[in-house]
Formats: structure tokens, C-alpha cells, sequence
């Protein structure tokens, strides 16, 4: 079900059932706009769909903010003009090569390309694979780049952060909205859920440059200014507690005698991200 946030921006919610991310939409005087276009064709249709019931200038544009199964999925589907990083295309690329049968899912699990949770998702929402097919970006971008849909402007940028290289948000100044994608998780190394100071903190910095009142990332609820404040205070506090070779539960210790109380179960998570993050910085440097 579509949800409308402004008059210029509608959204389907997440579904964490099966791993669906927020998608959004856009309107402009002459164009509209699609973030992401979903977890499986089925979910990029159900969007258009509701997509299609509203009084809307034409849908030009589908923009994919990182190269995730549960964000691409559905770009055939769509069928727009697709714009995203040049990584994300160098990953679709390689995605185009795999095959997507039970046999090949469960070398993928064995091999730590796909987690159980993300092959339960695939089955659920794909159970014909037998024709699935994986889309291509039309047109990439490096850095930053602007659409002008008539009245309005999509600013796109590569944000960095932990989760993937490339990143990508989506800023439209006039309704001081943000799609953030999945820039603000984690990312993984060997396994294990990572945070690092030196690419999360710039990334936090990157997207504070702008004038926002509304967050969407792409597995939780709208977070409204006084909410995005709070998580990026959670990510800086426990990010700076953790130093260089600290434990957990070193930093956990900190954590307490600085704020003179225990960390929080969400703060103890970032924690553990960040010593981990310090672990496979250490690790690659060595390699």
C-alpha cells in the first residue's frame, strides 16, 4: 500500500517478512521517479501497480541506491530509464553470471555469497527462477549528479559508509526529504557485522551537509530530524569509545564510566561493530 508523505512523495513501507525495502517515489512537474526498485519482479509490480492508481506526471526515472539483491530484483520489472553507481553496475555485471536455482543458492550459502535469511527470501519471492533475469543500469554515475523533474530536483550522491562502496542517496531539496538506501547498516567482513570510524563518520558528515526533516531508510520507519539526531549520536558515541585493539567488553566498560550507564542493547551491537570493524582493518592491512 502506497503512503504519501508530502504531495510530492509516496512510499511503499518495508516488509521485513521477506527482506522488501522501502520504495519510493517522486513527482515532479514533468517527471516522476522510482528509488529502488524492490526485493523480486512481484514486489516491483505490486509498487507499480499502486504507482499506476495516482494522478501523476509519467514515470521516467528508477534510481538504485546500492547493488543488493533486495534493491535490484525487480529492475527488469520496471522497466525506466535505471540510473546508479558505476560500482553497482560492475556488481549487476557479476550478478548476470549467477544462476539462481535451489543447487545454486545453497553454494552460494556454503560459500558466504548469500545468508540463509536472504535465500529463504529469494524462495519466497521468486519461486519460478527458471526465467529470472537480472536488469542494467542505463546510466551511471560517480559522485554526484542531478535530475530536474519540473518543479523539483533529485540530487544524487555516493556517500560511502560500511555497507557497500558505493552508496547512494537521494535529496530533494524542496520537500528537505532523504533516501538513504541501506547506507547507515553495517557491513560484513569475514561474517561479521562491521562498523569503521573512518568511513562511517565522513559518510554521517556528508549527509548532514543538507537541510533534511525526513529520513527514509530503507528497513525501518520515517525518521523525522529529531530521531536521525539521536541514531547518529548512538553511532559517534560508541564509535569513539572503541579504540584501537579494545575489546568489547573493554569498550563497554568505557562506554559506562563515561555516560554512567550501560550501553543499550542497540549500542551494544554498534559496538561490537566497530571493534569487529577495527579487526578487519587491521587484517587487510596485513594482507
Amino acid at each position: 500500500m502506497l503512503k504519501k508523505l508530502t504531495e510530492r512523495i509516496y512510499y511503499m513501507p518495508h516488509n521485513n517478512d521477506t527482506d522488501r525495502p522501502i520504495l519510493g517515489l517522486v513527482c515532479g512537474d514533468k517527471y516522476s521517479l522510482i528509488v529502488d526498485s524492490g526485493n523480486s519482479p512481484q514486489h516491483a509490480k505490486e509498487f507499480l501497480a499502486e504507482v499506476k492508481s495516482l494522478n501523476i506526471p509519467p514515470v521516467k526515472y528508477l534510481v538504485i541506491t546500492h547493488w543488493h539483491f533486495d534493491h535490484v530484483f525487480g529492475i527488469k520489472e520496471m522497466n525506466l530509464t535505471t540510473i546508479g553507481h558505476e560500482n553497482t553496475k560492475i556488481k549487476l555485471e557479476e550478478m548476470r553470471n549467477m544462476k539462481w536455482d535451489d543447487a545454486s543458492l545453497e553454494v552460494y550459502l556454503q560459500n558466504g555469497i548469500l545468508n540463509e535469511f536472504e535465500i529463504s527470501c529469494i524462495k519466497k519471492e521468486i519461486p519460478e527462477r527458471d526465467s529470472f533475469l537480472i536488469g542494467d543500469l542505463d546510466i551511471t554515475y560517480k559522485g554526484s549528479m542531478a535530475i530536474d523533474l519540473g518543479g523539483i530536483n533529485c540530487i544524487i550522491n555516493d556517500v560511502g559508509g560500511d555497507h557497500t562502496l558505493e552508496s547512494t542517496v537521494i535529496y530533494i531539496p524542496e520537500e528537505k526529504v532523504i533516501f538513504l538506501g541501506d547506507c547507515v547498516y553495517n557491513g560484513r567482513y569475514n561474517g561479521d557485522y562491521v562498523f569503521t570510524k573512518e568511513k562511517l563518520f565522513p559518510m554521517i558528515d556528508k549527509i548532514e551537509k543538507n537541510d533534511i526533516e525526513y529520513y527514509f531508510c530503507s528497513h525501518e520507519s520515517i525518521c523525522d530530524k529529531e530521531e536521525m539526531d539521536g541514531f547518529w549520536h548512538q553511532l559517534k558515541s560508541t564509535g569513539n569509545i572503541v579504540e584501537k585493539g579494545t575489546s568489547v567488553e573493554e569498550a563497554k566498560r568505557k562506554f559506562t564510566a563515561t555516560y554512567k550507564r550501560p550501553p543499550s542493547e542497540a549500542e551494544s551491537f554498534f559496538i561490537g561493530g566497530f571493534v569487529n570493524g577495527n579487526k578487519s582493518m587491521k587484517e587487510k592491512a596485513h594482507h
